[in-house]
């Protein structure tokens, strides 16, 4: 397997972003050394490695750091080829970077807003996140995975939390929109997606999940 002692991941194993790249590294079969942050009290490697944005993941690769969730995920893919998570048509990868930034710019944004929020601001905040589904689930319409193929991918990588962490943000938010006969298609990519062992795998447990979610509404949500 590639990888190897040069190679460290830190992170938090609640974190989608952590797991998005957990997940392609274990699609590859790279071998990793994977470093638990606390982020309460961040340590000093963490605040070196990332001084802008003091931000897990990290992925360190001979002894150089590489940021955020989403460049991480380019960088696996063009430095080890095998199983490529990416498009290989110029066109479909610059697709797939334009859903990932909605995802993540958009529903994202918009289901932080609808957990954080209380009254008329969090029904505003639904309604945006409503919307931005419905946008994906006419993307993903006849498809089994966001990029066309019997495997996951990139995208598929990317848009990993809805899967499994949005049911604990509506959870603990005290909405709910995800709803299988609103929006089918994604009903059924999740339930797909669920399916894959590497995914499966690698999926923090709803108790940590509610834990962590609970203490952010706390410290966010207006009184």
């Amino acid at each position: 397997m590639a990888g190897g002692e040069d190679l460290k991941l830190l992170g938090t194993r609640q974190s989608m972003f952590t797991q998005r790249v957990v997940w392609a590294l274990k699609l590859k079969g790279i071998e990793y050394e994977f470093i638990e942050e606390d982020l309460v009290n961040k340590s000093s490697l963490l605040l070196t490695l990332n001084p802008v944005h003091k931000k897990v993941p990290v992925l360190v690769h001979g002894g150089k750091p590489i940021i955020e969730s989403k460049i991480i995920l380019e960088y696996i893919d063009e430095t080890w080829k095998e199983r490529p998570i990416l498009p290989q048509h110029p066109h479909d990868r610059a697709y797939a970077r334009f859903w990932a930034a909605f995802i993540d710019d958009k529903l994202m944004e918009a289901s932080k807003k609808a957990f954080a929020l209380t009254g008329d601001d969090q029904v505003k905040a639904i309604e945006s996140t409503v919307e931005a589904l419905q946008l994906l689930e006419k993307e993903l319409h006849v498809k089994k995975n966001f990029g066309g193929d019997e495997e996951i991918g990139y995208l598929d990588i990317v848009a990993g939390w809805i899967a499994y962490w949005f049911q604990f943000i509506e959870e603990v938010g005290g909405f709910k929109v995800m709803e299988s006969a609103k929006f089918p298609c994604l009903d059924s990519w999740t339930k797909s997606f669920l399916q894959v062992p590497t995914i499966t795998q690698n999926l923090p447990p709803p108790d940590e999940l509610r834990f962590v979610f609970g203490a952010i509404r706390t410290a966010t949500c207006p009184k």
